[in-house]
């Protein structure tokens, strides 16, 4: 039996020539995030890194998405459920912000772990890359797409913001701006133009370079890769990259607080009509969400 990871529904792990391939394994939710398949997503990283036989991890989705964000509709069945326990808990989102934050953090603990086991993890990225799901990613120490991936953070028209804020790190602040201001998306050509991510594939070589840059990377001792990935990631810490996870986690609990228009109507949409009515309440006035970076950045080439 597995030291860390006994098998999920949700999360599968498989190992072959020093790579640990981690799946996320929901595709009819678009692999949508829910905390029960963070926690069995924590646990598959540790088991990969607790194995002498693997040097590198690929972080994938199954399915037509790599994930389509966090599970809104878990986070209100929750919410629904704890509102009826007769034990004294936290009530988290919607309750107080202390809460709010408090239950953030459990969560990005979990997410967390990418960067704190010792291995190397490579997303590989196709379809939608999105809310939740950019928050994993950018955890990840590279991240490669597809070239018509779609990525972004469309919640934070209405829903608050990234608490993962490595956004700046990799876009600088006006490009950051740019995407949290109107939740638009990047392709992952344009992602990987702009810096957003390391490089971006044509679709269908997407699989086949993924897996030579983690075949490549996994040829390479174990505890030498964990003294690069750890050297790089302080000086990620030096630059204040653990505080601004912090403080971007308490400033989206703030945004949750928002009482303006478009977050009340989501709420209310929410709450009367369900997800996808909701959704459609947020998005539908913006029109399309894909930006379009102007030839200068292209190289000159369209």
């Amino acid at each position: 039996m597995a030291k860390w990871f006994d098998g999920s529904d949700t999360i599968t792990l498989s190992v072959a020539d020093a790579v640990a391939t981690v799946t996320l394994s929901r595709p009819d939710k678009r692999n949508a995030l829910t905390l029960a398949m963070m926690q069995d997503l924590r646990a598959a990283l540790l088991e990969a890194d607790d194995r002498t036989d693997v040097n590198a991890i690929l972080l994938q989705g199954a399915g037509p998405d790599f994930c389509s964000g966090y599970d809104i509709s878990d986070n209100y069945d929750r919410m629904a459920r704890e509102a009826g326990m007769a034990q004294s808990y936290r009530k988290g989102f919607g309750a107080s912000m202390d809460d709010d934050i408090w239950r953030m953090e459990r969560n990005q603990e979990l997410l967390l772990t990418v960067v704190q086991i010792h291995k190397p993890v490579v997303a590989k990225i196709h379809g939608r890359c999105l809310a939740g799901g950019m928050d994993l990613a950018l955890y990840c120490d590279i991240v490669i797409a597809g070239d018509t991936a779609q990525i972004g953070f469309p919640a934070t028209r209405a829903n608050g913001t990234p608490p993962s804020q490595m956004w700046s790190y990799h876009l600088g602040p006006q490009w950051a701006k740019r995407m949290l201001f109107t939740g638009d998306s990047l392709s992952g050509r344009d992602a990987a133009v702009l810096g957003l991510i390391m490089d971006s594939y044509p679709d269908d070589t997407l699989d086949a370079e993924a897996d030579a840059l983690v075949r490549r990377i996994a040829l390479t001792d174990a505890d030498l890769l964990a003294a690069h990935k750890r050297i790089v990631n302080l000086s990620l810490e030096l630059r204040g990259a653990n505080t601004m996870t912090r403080l971007g986690l308490e400033m989206d609990a703030r945004a949750h607080l928002s009482s303006g228009p478009r977050t009340r109507a989501f709420r209310e949409t929410m709450e009367a009509s369900g997800l996808r009515a909701a959704l459609h309440a947020r998005d539908d006035d913006y029109g399309p969400s894909m930006i379009r970076l102007g030839a200068a950045r292209r190289g000159g080439v369209e």
